[in-house]
């Protein structure tokens, strides 16, 4: 039977339009789309167990994978098989994570599982910015509890003009690169990257973004509309207990304000309220505390947020005793570790962190190979964030989704500041030893230090500081928070990351948690942060003011050198055997890729100190060696024949010439070592190649003077050339003679 297919388009200007299609595949599933721009399909199922978890949260899992076979690829390696998922599938799964997530309800917690499966690349469209739109299509077909419709677009500005979802290659003529998620009525998540812009800058780009979105949330609505909205599903919600929510709020309410309100440490802070929940709890029999379950902690925790929130917004204090725009006490250390290339130590109030810098050559860079791009990063960031940075014993089961998102965005916030003609690949890694707030943003400040210690020529530096927020719809107050503390970005309605030199934001995340937020509140935001990265910018600066002018005495120096292609093959030597014994005498590291535009070989040299790199660049300089004809050089005899001396060229070790016994002196010379010995220096005019031997051809004789009454011989004809020496002196005929055998 051929299926019934419903179809909706979506039109992105350009000639360009996104297609949302349901009804051919996957329908055991609970709710299915295809999505396709171009050539790029990607099919998105949704399911949700009916039964709810034994658990306090929602249990979803978001999926994002690319098959190889959808770029006409097969996966690299030896397994022939997609396995683990790359950093990228997994950055686009966190993207799409963070919007669907709040709009189930709090008391929803079945399994639920949203997979997106890139099923058909195309080079002109970038999959990740279709995913959101996808999940979001999918579970509106479903009979799932879920707000409403959202989408996810990428906003890009080219030639100072927005463009929504970018190839590739606008993309890199972009100075933005944002994604921004978004129902119809809210923006809910932002992140991207940015060259040094505006406050208002970034704000425009937002709001373009969310205008797109806001059609690609009808076109969901009417799909779902066709194809016969299903009734949400019913399930068994949390219990509730009112009088017993009002009883604990009451309880609980005055002694946490008074705790929030003294202005104490985490630990202090975390057991002052540890006390009043156990007296809470003690005031109930055990039968009681059975019965109510966790009832009683989850009604304390919403006295303790309502208790916290309060203090903020009447008296603009907070936990920790500063007022809304303070930033906690900073303190830093350069050129920490001895045997680094680079480290710095960033410490901010109760969280720190500790980068290092290696310096490598091309063959250290990252290498990424997804269905849907190649290629290769000479600056990376590697963030690790251990269980000990918040008191906590925990297994450790590989790298996060959060280390990798965090790193990212660390990564992102940087990586413009690297200038073009950097030699090195540069990998910054950062390891969180403390954590009360931003930990990404202590790794932001951590690794500008450790770059400029380690002698990167970073163009600026950068500081990243992050934003919290406390509103309240009904009395219309809000306060924007600055440099936020664990407690208060669980706690507020926003987490807002900014990162930026001195003259724009070089990268941001946002996550929304309150639906409207005006934008009125954002550029408030905004602004707020732009004081306080400036101020947490002072502090790197004080710290170390520019980059070192030279990388340490341990570390490598890197030298690049440019050379034709067709000596290529001479530097590598046959099987590799010049290079690498070249590598192994010098003690360096050689790499040599080849340029396409401009057909040269680019040599890279990484040695420490520089007696390897002078060695190589010595043997470079040999192997270009070009005499010119006429020229006089500098020579050293290093080997003795019987028919002439073999010399070195002085400027070019390792290029050797053979001087003919002819050309050693004017007069008639019948021993070689009655004119030159081994190790004689003196110089020779280069003549050029020889014609008919096709070998270079040099000559002492050429540069000294002619002796007086000199009769030099006449050169022989080629008619001589072709008679024997009986011939010459008056012999028999050489037709005479019997053929010579071998």
């Amino acid at each position: 039977m051929i299926p019934k297919v419903f179809k909706e388009v979506i039109d992105l200007g350009d000639g360009r339009e996104i297609s949302i299609e349901t009804g051919k595949l996957a329908k055991q599933a609970h709710g299915s789309v295809v999505v396709q721009s171009g050539k790029c399909m990607l099919l998105c199922t949704v399911v949700s167990n009916y039964k709810q978890s034994d658990v306090d949260f929602l249990p979803l899992t978001v999926d994002y994978r690319e098959k190889f076979a959808a770029a006409g690829r097969y996966p690299g390696g030896f397994f022939k098989r997609e396995a683990r998922p790359s950093d990228g599938e997994v950055l686009t799964m966190r993207l799409v994570d963070r919007v669907l997530r709040p709009l189930f309800p709090k008391d929803y917690h079945s399994e639920t599982q949203v997979m997106i499966q890139l099923m058909s690349h195309d080079d002109d469209v970038m999959p990740d910015a279709m995913a959101g739109l996808a999940a979001s299509a999918a579970i509106q077909l479903s009979d799932f509890p879920f707000e409403c419709a959202i989408s996810e677009a990428r906003v890009a500005r080219v030639n100072g003009e927005f463009v929504i979802n970018p190839t590739r290659a606008q993309l890199a003529e972009s100075d933005i690169d944002m994604m921004i998620g978004a129902s119809a009525d809210s923006v809910m998540m932002v992140e991207g990257e940015m060259d040094e812009i505006s406050e208002e800058e970034m704000t425009e780009a937002i709001k373009f973004a969310h205008e797109a979105i806001k059609v690609q949330c009808a076109a969901q609505e009417a799909l779902a509309k066709a194809f016969g909205k299903k009734e949400v599903r019913e399930y068994e919600p949390e219990r509730e207990d009112a009088d017993l929510a009002k009883k604990i709020h009451d309880m609980a309410y005055d002694k946490v304000y008074a705790v929030a309100q003294a202005g104490s440490a985490k630990h202090e802070r975390s057991a002052a309220f540890g006390e009043i929940k156990e007296e809470i709890k003690a005031t109930f029999s055990e039968e009681e505390q059975a019965d109510f379950g966790s009832l009683i902690s989850k009604y304390y925790s919403k006295a303790e947020k309502a208790a916290v929130r309060d203090l903020t917004l009447n008296e603009g204090l907070r936990l920790d005793g500063r007022k809304t725009t303070e930033i906690r006490p900073i303190w830093c250390e350069v050129d920490y570790l001895p045997s680094t290339h680079g480290s710095a130590i960033f410490t901010r109030g109760e969280t720190q962190a500790l980068a290092t810098v290696t310096l490598g050559t091309s063959r250290d860079a990252n290498k990424i190979d997804m269905p849907s791009y190649e290629g290769e990063e000479n600056f990376y960031l590697h963030y690790n964030f251990p269980p000990f940075s918040t008191g906590e014993a925990r297994p450790i089961r590989g790298t996060s989704r959060r280390e990798v998102g965090h790193g990212n965005l660390a990564q992102r916030a940087l990586k413009g500041m690297i200038p073009a003609d950097c030699p090195y690949t540069v990998r910054v890694v950062s390891e969180v030893l403390e954590s009360n707030g931003s930990s990404s943003m202590a790794t932001v400040c951590a690794g500008t230090m450790a770059m400029m210690d380690a002698g990167v020529q970073l163009k600026k530096p950068v500081s990243g500081i992050a934003m919290g927020l406390i509103s309240d719809a009904d009395s219309g107050k809000y306060a924007v928070l600055s440099d936020i503390l664990g407690d208060e970005d669980h706690l507020g309605d926003m987490d807002f990351k900014v990162t930026g030199t001195a003259d724009g934001i070089t990268a941001c995340q946002m996550d929304i948690k309150v639906k409207g937020l005006s934008y009125e509140i954002l550029v408030n935001a905004l602004q707020q942060a732009r004081d306080g990265r400036l101020h947490i910018l002072s502090k790197l600066t004080d710290t170390i003011s520019a980059p070192a002018a030279e990388v340490k005495d341990h570390a490598p120096t890197m030298v690049t050198r440019r050379i034709p292609n067709e000596f290529i093959g001479a530097l590598i030597g046959p099987g590799g055997k010049v290079i690498q014994e070249m590598q192994k005498e010098t003690e360096t590291t050689i790499v040599i890729n080849e340029d396409p535009v401009t057909e040269e070989g680019i040599v890279e040299i990484l040695g420490v100190g520089s007696k390897g790199i002078d060695a190589v660049m010595a043997k470079i300089d040999s192997l270009l060696f070009k005499p010119e004809v006429g020229s006089a050089y500098e020579v050293k005899v290093i080997k003795m024949l019987d028919f002439g001396a073999v010399v070195e060229y002085q400027d070019a070790p390792g290029n050797e010439v053979l001087l003919h016994v002819s050309e050693l002196a004017w007069e008639r010379t019948e021993n070689v070592s009655d004119v030159v010995n081994m190790g004689d220096v003196f110089d020779v005019k280069y003549l050029g190649t020889d014609p008919r031997t096709r070998k270079e051809k040099v000559s002492r004789k050429a540069l000294l003077p002619k002796p007086e009454g000199f009769v030099e011989r006449p050169p022989r004809s080629d008619k001589d050339r072709g008679r024997g020496r009986d011939d010459r002196r008056g012999g028999r005929d050489n037709r005479d003679r019997k053929p010579r055998r071998d």
